[in-house]
């Protein structure tokens, strides 16, 4: 794997696993200040970036030995709205700003493995990056994000608050295999 490959790997899994446990962390804090579907969103969102983490760490696997790895993570453990618009931050960097360099330096060294792993996330990220406005602007008016369901992908991170999908729209997996919040 090309060196600035294999880095980008290591950035993006370290920050991915940072938003994995960064989220639980507010997934708590959410259910303290009485918003249980914000909670059930941000615990979602966790195994989300867990399935991230992994499908970068899995694209690493020639990679052995010690690395140190620099990432970028917003931290912060205040009002559940703040949470959310450091959720929503963290969510369009990822969209915005990282993964499309790490795409375009896996495309231009024909890093299969790196590309797949950085397309589910950058996908599912954009879609994090709703739910979590659409959940910050209902704490913004005192209430909890309306959702019956949530619906976790586990192939790609994709999270469905309706349930609508019959198949992932990401990944095509079986809507049999999301995992419900």
């Amino acid at each position: 794997m090309n060196a600035m490959t294999a880095s980008n790997l290591r950035s993006a899994y370290g920050g991915e696993s940072q938003a994995h446990m960064r989220y639980r962390i507010w997934a708590e804090k959410a259910k303290k200040d009485g918003f249980p579907n914000v909670a059930r969103l941000f615990m979602a969102t966790s195994d989300a970036e867990e399935v991230h983490a992994t499908l970068h760490f899995k694209a690493l696997k020639d990679e052995v030995g010690s690395f140190d790895v620099l990432s970028g993570g917003v931290f912060g453990y205040d009002s559940t709205s703040d949470n959310l618009q450091g959720a929503i931050d963290g969510e369009l960097f990822e969209v915005e700003q990282m993964y499309p360099a790490y795409i375009a330096v896996a495309e231009m060294q024909n890093e299969k493995a790196a590309l797949s792993a950085y397309r589910y996330a950058i996908e599912a990220e954009k879609v994090h990056a709703e739910l979590f406005t659409k959940a910050k602007e209902a704490v913004d008016l005192g209430k909890d994000l309306e959702a019956e369901t949530i619906l976790l992908c586990p192939v790609c991170g994709f999270i469905s608050i309706t349930g609508e999908e019959e198949t992932c729209p990401l990944c095509n997996a079986k809507k049999e295999l999301f995992k419900e919040y």
